[in-house]
């Protein structure tokens, strides 16, 4: 018998566009004989729609052209499931698969309507969406179990920012400034001049109403996939090799200026380590289903050899933890699918798995 999935897509989000192509490679990769597949569009202004029509339209974003209906998730715990209100017709759901990257999607808010209705979800509950999308919680519950993370500075918008300025600087420059609650890369930028940190507060406090000011790491980024809720699987490292200043917005769906390595170019043992700051950071976090953890390693240097795989001996590095992405890009080419696919897990067995880990 199939099973019954909602895949939810789009949602009131500057992460919008992101999220319509990782659903649209979900919605194609999931098996017709599997699964009996509802589709939801959220819109930028929060509407929503059953929708019933070409998948390539979400892909192109002309979908609320196609045919759709007003529609939406019931918080009864009795119906665990969806109405279609212009035919008033109700659909039962065996789980949902919500695939909103950002603000409303990934930060809990989807996920406590699913957990208030009873249907299992694909991915973090509404306690480890909520956590990790909090940058500067994520680093604190990080620290408390021995994970280092960059030296940070929160700001509010009610905090006088002319009198911060000075213990801000004290981070040193080169200096990012980033929303807390925002994806992508958005709202973010890196600051180089001190006559250019006041406007970046104010840019990054157009995506949220807290901002985080965080030390450069000179080094560079890895991560790797966690898979699991009890037991726990870890794909193996890749490491961002940037061309640029930094991985922007532009950079992480382009990558016309990056390059990632698969298995990343670092020694065995320090991979392992990486590995081993993932599961932490993903237990501490309370986090199951699955997610990214990014990584930065600082200053990588060793007596001899060259960086990449190898026995090479004598490392000299510190491993910071960076973030986690409970809903990470989905798309075929996104670093996580890849990263799946280094463990042996192809795309539509990766959805098989991570539905079955619903709860």
């Amino acid at each position: 018998m199939k099973k019954s999935i909602a895949i939810i897509f789009g949602g009131c989000s500057s992460e919008y566009p992101v999220s319509l192509h990782s659903s649209y490679s979900v919605i194609k990769n999931l098996d017709d004989d599997k699964y009996e597949k509802h589709l939801i569009g959220i819109t930028e202004d929060g509407c929503w729609y059953y929708f019933d029509d070409d998948i390539d339209k979400i892909n192109d974003d002309t979908w609320q052209n196609g045919n759709v209906k007003k529609a939406f998730i019931s918080p009864d715990r009795n119906d665990r499931g969806l109405w279609i209100v212009d035919e008033n017709k109700f659909i039962h759901l065996d789980a949902v698969f919500p695939v909103l990257h950002g603000k409303n999607g990934e930060d809990g808010s989807i996920q406590g309507l699913l957990q208030l209705a009873g249907i299992p979800i694909v991915g973090c509950s509404m306690e480890a969406s909520v956590l990790c999308m909090d940058k500067y919680i994520a680093h604190r519950i990080a620290n408390d179990v021995g994970v280092k993370t960059p030296k940070n500075i929160m700001i509010h918008e009610w905090d006088n920012l002319l009198e911060m300025e000075d213990d801000i600087l004290k981070l040193g420059l080169p200096l990012f400034v980033k929303p807390i609650k925002a994806g992508s890369s958005l709202g973010m930028t890196k600051v180089h001049k001190e006559k250019d940190l006041i406007p970046a507060i104010n840019e990054a406090f157009k995506f949220d109403n807290q901002v985080i000011c965080e030390e450069n790491v000179e080094g560079f980024e890895v991560g790797c996939a966690v898979i699991g809720n009890d037991q726990l699987s870890v794909s193996p490292v890749d490491e961002i090799e940037l061309f640029v200043d930094w991985f922007d917005y532009g950079e992480k769906y382009s990558q016309l200026k990056s390059k990632i390595h698969l298995p990343a170019r670092i020694e065995d043992g320090l991979a392992r380590e990486v590995q081993n700051t993932a599961l932490k950071v993903y237990r501490a976090l309370c986090c199951e289903g699955y997610a990214r953890v990014d990584i930065f390693i600082r200053n990588l240097k060793q007596s001899s050899g060259t960086v990449g795989n190898g026995n090479n001996q004598n490392l000299n590095y510190e491993i910071l933890f960076n973030e986690i992405n409970t809903i990470p890009g989905l798309t075929d080419v996104s670093r996580f699918p890849k990263m799946a696919e280094a463990m042996g897990i192809e795309y539509s067995n990766l959805l098989d798995k991570l539905i079955e880990l619903a709860k």
